[in-house]
């Protein structure tokens, strides 16, 4: 039988991932139609591999079999083998990923799953070494045992790959009938979201488990802060305290150039996997916000900005949008090896060699526990052991002048490491990761009421608009890379981006990204949502036909893309008229999955958030001013109010109708209506569920209102 695949395709790919598998001597095929035809043809199993550009196993697997020529030829004789990119196509790996969980009750990557001609998967797992080693099987093994069954056993392949195909098919499209309910749940999914946060949660070390590894979860951070605001029980309080401390202060942050590692792989906070990705330096900041607005704890604002400054400095585009991520491995000088985390760690010589001062490179040693011993091999990734008194107290030096010297310390540091061979850099854009940081960046404008943050913001956005969104069509492509544009984009790119540009908008004021946001919800109306089976699917109607239909509605590493979905649409809601369409979207999603929330309500917390958002109402803040007088916003931004949107207005009714106009809407939604300034003065209203206060200019007057809790409708002077 003739090969089924002639060459390696993937150089003509603009995926760094798959680029980096160009020079494979496996004959790797993108996911596309003529790869599965050739599986068709050939009547021979699709060898899936899915990973990603920063995955450390992924390279491990990637040189001791993808390069390898014996490997080679097996997958090469007898397979299609097929290599996707996870970030490009969320979708596939939703789905074999699932089907990976389901068998082996574990996940990851690399995910390697073998499939039928029709992609139906009958065979997975995750890493696989060469040779077998610590009761995992040999990859060469696994090929041969799976080729042998494919000729002799082709039955009960079948038949496995059938129940396996339906056994994701039943996780990921759960219907209305088996999962739905009368209404929406309650708010009482989020304080049992809460509760089982406690219950994980690490009350010694901080997060949540009791052992390695150590994931970030923002998330259940969102979760515990609004439960925290909601039901006043310390204990929400201190397990996010506890975890933000962690979080800042172990191996999990980059104390030397800003910014947050994957994850750590112990469970007291010390070594990270070394990646940086560009959804956790999204997410994690904008946990930390709402620490900061809890607490008022200035070290958390400092977090959001030295890791926005990371975010500015090395993922950030020239023309505005963001980057992927940055690989954990760099290269070894001395070996030419790429090693993981060569860029970050130090040893004691390194940190003498590159501090100026000696008592400067005394203090950081002692401050961030760069010992002979090291705690990654020999080396020391920074963690945050002693505080500045105790430094003081110490080195018999004041705490402004610890403070001092140990920012000219993190300085030298900074200039020393920028010397070093680099982490490769992935620069694929993604619409719905950017739509995450924008977000972020929007968020912390108000918040810390920094411009620069809103600028941030508002360029990724015109990026993202200007080379992704097809105005015309309707419609948004998931990835830009190097003027490629490719691949549909999914519920998450819609979600995430519409999320965005509504921060945009509170941020700034201008009706544009407002309009931009409603765009966007419009077609998560018209491609995401299912009128008969009450959900929303994290692919387009008009999308390619897989073996199943996924849905999103977990907290995986990213925000589950239907809760988002959710939320946001019941933010705009009050924007988009009369009809209310909205809100009944976003209310039966909630309904057709509330025993699932209710049932496992950590497991879904987005969607828990959005449920305590439906029954708590909005809390909406109407500006109406041609200028926006500053002392209007900071009082609301700088308060933990988590149901808190900016409606910012025109002056005037005959301004108001060009922003109609814009928005497409024949009729002043409810969030305006006769909200006009009063006295030819900037005007403020404030409303909880359609209930609003006088109108006023006196910003001390409003929060006196919220905070009483006053519930008198509004009345003119």
């Amino acid at each position: 039988m003739a090969q089924p695949t002639q060459r390696n395709r993937l150089e003509d790919e603009e995926s760094p991932y798959l680029r980096q598998h160009a020079d494979n001597p496996v004959n790797w095929q993108p996911w596309d139609e003529r790869a599965l035809e050739t599986a068709r043809e050939h009547d021979v199993p699709i060898f899936l591999s899915i990973g990603y550009s920063a995955c450390h196993w992924c390279h491990v697997m990637a040189d001791e079999s993808f390069a390898d020529e014996a490997v080679a030829a097996e997958l090469n004789e007898h397979f299609v083998p097929i290599k996707v990119d996870r970030e490009e196509r969320p979708d596939i790996d939703s789905i074999y990923m699932t089907v990976c969980q389901l068998v082996t009750g574990r996940g990851g990557w690399p995910l390697s799953a073998w499939l039928t001609p029709e992609g139906k998967p009958f065979y997975v797992g995750t890493y696989f070494p060469r040779e077998a080693k610590r009761g995992q099987p040999g990859f060469l093994d696994v090929l041969e045992n799976v080729t042998n069954s494919w000729e002799s056993d082709r039955e009960e392949i079948e038949n496995r790959a059938d129940q396996w195909t339906a056994a994701a098919t039943d996780r990921l499209e759960e219907t209305p009938d088996a999962v739905g309910a009368s209404q929406p749940p309650s708010s009482d999914v989020l304080e049992a979201a809460a509760n089982a946060s406690l219950r994980s949660a690490d009350r010694e070390f901080g997060g949540f488990g009791s052992d390695g590894p150590k994931f970030p979860q923002p998330s259940r951070l969102r979760v515990l802060a609004r439960a925290t605001d909601r039901t006043g029980r310390d204990e929400f309080s201190e397990v996010l305290v506890e975890t933000l401390d962690a979080m800042a202060a172990g191996g999990l942050y980059d104390h030397v150039g800003g910014g947050f590692h994957r994850y750590c792989v112990d469970r007291d906070w010390t070594v990270p996997h070394f990646e940086k990705m560009l959804y956790d330096n999204a997410e994690i900041p904008r946990a930390f916000l709402l620490g900061y607005q809890q607490t008022g704890d200035e070290r958390y604002a400092e977090v959001v900005a030295e890791t926005l400054d990371f975010v500015e400095r090395e993922l950030t585009h020239d023309a505005g949008g963001f980057f992927s991520t940055l690989d954990a491995q760099s290269e070894d000088p001395e070996t030419g090896e790429r090693e993981e985390g060569a860029f970050y760690v130090w040893t004691p010589d390194e940190v003498e060699a590159a501090v100026t001062d000696e008592t400067d490179a005394e203090l950081f040693r002692s401050r961030y526990d760069i010992t002979q011993s090291g705690n990654f091999e020999g080396t020391n990734q920074p963690n945050r052991v002693a505080s500045i008194d105790e430094l003081a107290d110490r080195f018999d030096l004041p705490a402004d002048e610890v403070e001092d010297r140990l920012e000219s310390a993190r300085r030298d540091l900074f200039q020393a490491r920028e010397q070093r061979p680099r982490p490769n850099r992935d620069e694929k854009v993604l619409a719905g990761w950017n739509g995450l940081m924008i977000a972020t960046c929007a968020e912390a404008a108000l918040v810390l009421g920094e411009d620069d943050y809103a600028e941030m913001a508002t360029d990724a956005l015109a990026f993202v608009r200007e080379r992704l969104w097809d105005g015309d069509e309707k419609r948004l492509s998931r990835r830009y890379k190097d003027d490629d544009v490719a691949i549909d984009g999914y519920l998450e790119d819609y979600a995430f981006l519409a999320r965005g540009a509504l921060g945009c908008y509170e941020a700034t004021g201008e009706v544009d990204h407002l309009a931009f946001a409603l765009e966007l919800a419009r077609v998560i109306e018209a491609e995401f949502w299912d009128e008969a089976q009450g959900t929303l699917y994290f692919t387009p109607e008009s999308g390619e036909s897989l073996v199943t239909r996924p849905q999103e509605l977990g907290d995986q590493s990213t925000p589950s893309a239907a809760g988002v979905a959710v939320e946001t649409l019941l933010q705009l809601d009050g924007f988009a008229g009369e009809s209310g369409e909205f809100e009944r979207i976003a209310t039966t999603v909630l309904e057709t999955h509330a025993n699932r929330l209710e049932t496992n309500s950590l497991e879904h917390a987005t969607l828990c958030l959005a449920a305590d958002r439906l029954e708590s109402g909005a809390l909406e803040i109407t500006i109406a001013a041609d200028e926006l007088p500053e002392a209007f916003v900071e009082p609301f931004a700088s308060r933990y109010l988590p149901d808190r949107l900016f409606a910012r207005r025109p002056a005037t009714d005959d301004e108001l109708a060009a922003w109609l106009d814009e928005l497409e809407l024949a009729d002043e939604p409810a969030i305006w209506a006769g909200r006009a300034t009063r006295d030819g003065e900037p005007t403020l209203y404030v409303c909880r569920d359609r209930t609003c206060s006088p109108p006023t200019h006196d910003v001390e007057e409003a929060l006196e209102w919220l905070e009483d809790g006053r519930t008198e409708t509004e009345s003119p002077f």
